[in-house]
């Protein structure tokens, strides 16, 4: 079997089919390597204008290194990280980026819990699909999200089981009231529809 890709190695073939250097580079895109990355190694610390990094269909399992991002930069400049079609099963590592995120993409993973969420203050798009959330408590971490306005949840237990009752997106929206968008669709909220009839 052939041992996993690093870090470092998908940045220096990025390099070389880019000829951008990974220390300028406002965007990298490392996704589907082959042999897949299994680990985010502090490789990741070159990354110092990274602004969006995609790591996504990967066999990574947990967010690691992302604090070398923020050490030689007096601001942290990550905004999107795309984590999707990995291994990923919490949240933790987040808390380096926890003050500049905006988006995070981390739809099919293995996260059950949302333990660690609440750091991302200025997180606005969270895309989490098809992963094992199964509970309110879970699901409610997410309203300790200040700036969150776009969430995708679908495919979760927990969507699952309320779209099956039709109640999903009423129930959703009243635990997060800040959303504007859910599972893509634009949140209208029922006041907003009464004042516009009168």
């Amino acid at each position: 079997m052939a041992k996993a890709t690093t870090i470092k190695e998908a940045l220096a073939k990025w390099e070389e089919k880019t000829g951008e250097k990974v220390s300028e580079a406002t965007a990298v895109k490392l996704f589907s390597q082959n042999p897949p990355i299994e680990k985010m190694d502090a490789s990741l610390s070159n990354l110092v204008n990274c602004e969006r990094l995609t790591l996504s269909t990967n066999c990574i399992e947990k967010i690691a290194n992302l604090n070398g991002l923020s050490e030689y930069t007096p601001q942290e400049k990550l905004k999107i990280l795309s984590l999707g079609r990995n291994n990923i099963k919490n949240l933790n590592g987040l808390e380096a980026v926890g003050d500049t995120l905006e988006e995070l993409w981390i739809s099919f993973n293995l996260i059950e819990k949302l333990k660690g969420i609440h750091v991302m203050k200025k997180l606005e798009v969270l895309y989490i699909s098809n992963n094992l959330v199964k509970e309110w408590g879970e699901f409610l971490k997410l309203a300790d999200l200040p700036s969150l306005v776009d969430l995708i949840f679908v495919g979760n237990p927990l969507e699952e089981k309320h779209a099956a009752d039709g109640n999903w997106i009423e129930e959703a929206t009243k635990r997060l009231p800040k959303l504007k968008k859910l599972d893509g669709n634009p949140v209208i909220k029922q006041e907003e529809e009464e004042v516009g009839e009168s």
